[in-house]
């Protein structure tokens, strides 16, 4: 039995006796939605300056070649090294999925982007082991579970005096997934833990910088090691989320967390199905999506011309506006978390994705000049409401005068409310995976995961991830 204390030994427990057929069934089937958004944007990631130059940096050093670093160029690497680079990668773009909160205090920004981390880390490990896709799928869910039921548990003072969720609490979730792989008995997993404890990290100051997607690339690797280094007899602290000197306090500025949140609630009910996930329309901080959704619509059903724009107000509460934290974006990456860019890109083209999330497009003399147009303003009765939604209004004056006015929906595209349908999904999917693989590739990455259970061997997987070379050249 593990000597750990009480929020450690729940979560031990948990990972211990997880077994994919345990898992509700809608569970494996969001779950696998998730992993084909979250392969498609880490290659499409991969293509991006800060996916290509950690690939530089990790081909530089010369390593043992046992995991595959995915995109255009595959080559293979350590475990550790490849969850690196493909988790970076699956960040690159700001456009991997969001989980959601259960309640109104729960800062919307504290909860992680959790499938990165647990998937490459999976795929690091699981491409060694030559794992079948079912444990494969069991590690990955059990990795989810466990990262998203810290980051609603942990106070949200976390997030909001400056850790990054996704690189602190995305590395428990990497460790998780790679200690199901190994296969670390009860005595391990606490190890485990406090090493990941250790070793997680990310500030939010990277927010509009290649550093972010590092955050979830580091969670992955740091994720990796912890469970490589406690399968091979590492130590660490007995009760590493626990009280006084865990996780939780030291990372929370003494705040601690909910006991309520995580004893008794991992599984129950899993949290890919409630509160569920949001798999993003935008390839930028989700916090700004309901806002251009609601732009989009404002402009569509008035035939907004962006040449007879006056001023544009977007209303909003500090949960948006404080990281959403550029007034005006000089190069793609700030754009990500810039209000006035997102609504600016809507406004000119009425669709805001790669190609416009690029530093020429950021940088041209419409959207500069329409951005100065835009004011963000804190409103208290938005404010009032609560942050566990994301909720915003857009204001346009025209020249002629007149108004438009819409409110963001709290039920935004592709959260559990308003779902994306498969055939979105699909085209989501190959807009990214069309950076890396040809069409045909795509499609076939695409149905092999929508049967991964039945997948012998996760290599099948791996090597419909790689392009491959054109007949006669």
């Amino acid at each position: 039995m593990s000597k750990c204390s009480s929020v450690t030994a729940s979560v031990v427990d948990f990972i211990d006796s997880a077994q994919l057929d345990k898992f509700p069934e809608e569970s494996l089937v969001i779950g696998k939605r998730c992993i084909i958004d979250g392969l498609g944007v880490m290659l499409a990631g991969s293509t991006q300056p800060a996916g290509e130059l950690i690939r530089s940096f990790v081909s530089d050093q010369g390593a043992n070649k046992q995991s595959t670093a995915f995109g255009s160029s595959a080559f293979n690497t350590t475990a550790s090294n490849a969850a690196l680079i493909n988790g970076t990668s699956g960040h690159a773009l700001d456009w991997d999925d969001t989980q959601l909160a259960t309640s109104a205090d729960r800062i919307f920004g504290l909860l992680t982007h959790p499938t990165i981390p647990p998937l490459v880390a999976a795929l690091a490990i699981g491409e060694r082991l030559r794992v079948s896709g079912a444990t494969f799928l069991e590690s990955f869910l059990t990795g989810f579970e466990v990262e998203c039921k810290i980051a609603e548990a942990i106070n949200p003072s976390h997030y909001m005096q400056g850790f990054h969720s996704s690189g602190t609490i995305g590395t428990f979730g990497a460790a998780v997934a790679a200690a199901k792989l190994l296969k670390l008995n009860k005595d391990q997993l606490p190890h485990m833990l406090a090493i990941a404890a250790s070793s997680a990290s990310g500030i939010r100051v990277n927010f509009g910088s290649m550093t972010k997607p590092l955050h979830v690339g580091r969670a992955a690797e740091n994720g990796v090691v912890a469970a490589e280094l406690a399968a091979r007899g590492f130590t660490g602290g007995q009760d590493a989320l626990d009280p006084p000197w865990g996780f939780f306090s030291s990372f929370s500025h003494g705040k601690g967390f909910d006991v309520d949140r995580i004893v008794g609630k991992l599984g129950d009910p899993h949290t890919i199905v409630w509160p569920g996930i949001s798999i993003k329309p935008y390839p930028c901080g989700v916090l700004g999506h309901p806002t251009m959704d609601a732009m989009r619509k404002l402009v569509i059903e008035n035939d907004v011309d962006p040449s007879n724009i006056k001023n544009i107000r977007v209303r909003a509460g500090s949960n948006i506006l404080n990281p959403l934290r550029y007034p005006i974006a000089s190069n793609e990456l700030e754009a990500k978390f810039c209000p006035a860019f997102m609504v600016s890109a809507i406004a000119l083209r009425r669709k805001a994705g790669v190609h416009e999330f690029n530093d020429y497009f950021v940088r041209s003399e419409p959207v500069q000049a329409l951005m100065k147009k835009v004011k963000c303003i804190l409103d208290p009765e938005i404010e009032a409401q609560g942050w566990e939604k994301i909720r915003s209004t857009v204001e346009v004056d025209m020249d002629d005068g007149r108004t438009l006015v819409q409110a963001a929906n709290e039920h935004y595209r592709g959260g559990p409310d308003a779902p994306f349908s498969r055939d979105d999904l699909l085209e989501k999917f190959n807009d990214c995976a069309s950076l890396v693989l040809s069409d045909l590739e795509a499609a076939e990455l695409f149905t092999s995961v929508e049967s991964l259970e039945s997948m012998a061997d996760i290599q099948a997987l791996v090597q419909k991830l790689i392009p491959q070379p054109e007949v006669g050249k």
